[in-house]
């Protein structure tokens, strides 16, 4: 995964020019446009519309359905933690309680120092759950100790292998 950056319209067409010609477009250059960037800049809606040959309010509509694409730059870490039925049968839901009772975090929601916990259903990890994705990086197995780990700034690589528990 790219490190985000500023925006820039020259970068965004660049990335819309490389992928419009495939079959279904539109997610792929939304999901390039915000790993480069970190967001997808409405403003490129009618850029992106005009290359596709679509609406600005069909954009507009993928843009908005999908909650892994935001309009403005994350103020700071955002974790992704699985709430969907494998990761609940697994204990997220009691493991999410325990952590927001002691920490004072609430899912969906910029801590203090600017994390958020936001809430995905399947990350596609479903034996390993309850999973979150950090940084592009999959953690399996959270407990409250990884997920406090993780909002504190552990790699998740580090938290993968055990190491920053």
């Amino acid at each position: 995964m790219e490190s985000p950056v500023r925006w820039n319209d020259a970068e965004a067409q660049a990335i819309i020019d490389r992928h419009k010609g495939r079959d279904g477009a539109t997610l792929p250059i939304l999901h390039a446009l915000q790993a480069r960037f970190g967001f997808v800049d409405r403003a490129v809606i009618p850029v992106l519309a005009e290359a596709l040959n679509l609406s600005k309010a069909e954009i507009h509509g993928v843009l908005t359905f999908y909650h892994d694409f935001r309009d403005t730059p994350p103020q700071g870490r955002v974790i992704r933690l699985c709430r969907a039925e494998a990761c609940q049968s697994l204990g997220v839901e009691a493991m999410l309680a325990e952590f927001c009772a002691s920490t004072g975090m609430s899912p969906d929601q910029p801590s203090a120092e600017g994390v958020v916990i936001e809430t995905v259903y399947c990350l596609g990890n479903c034996a390993l759950g309850p999973a979150a994705l950090v940084e592009g990086e999959l953690v399996g197995r959270v407990d409250c100790a990884r997920l406090e780990a993780l909002v504190a700034g552990a790699e998740p690589a580090a938290i993968a292998a055990g190491e920053a528990v």
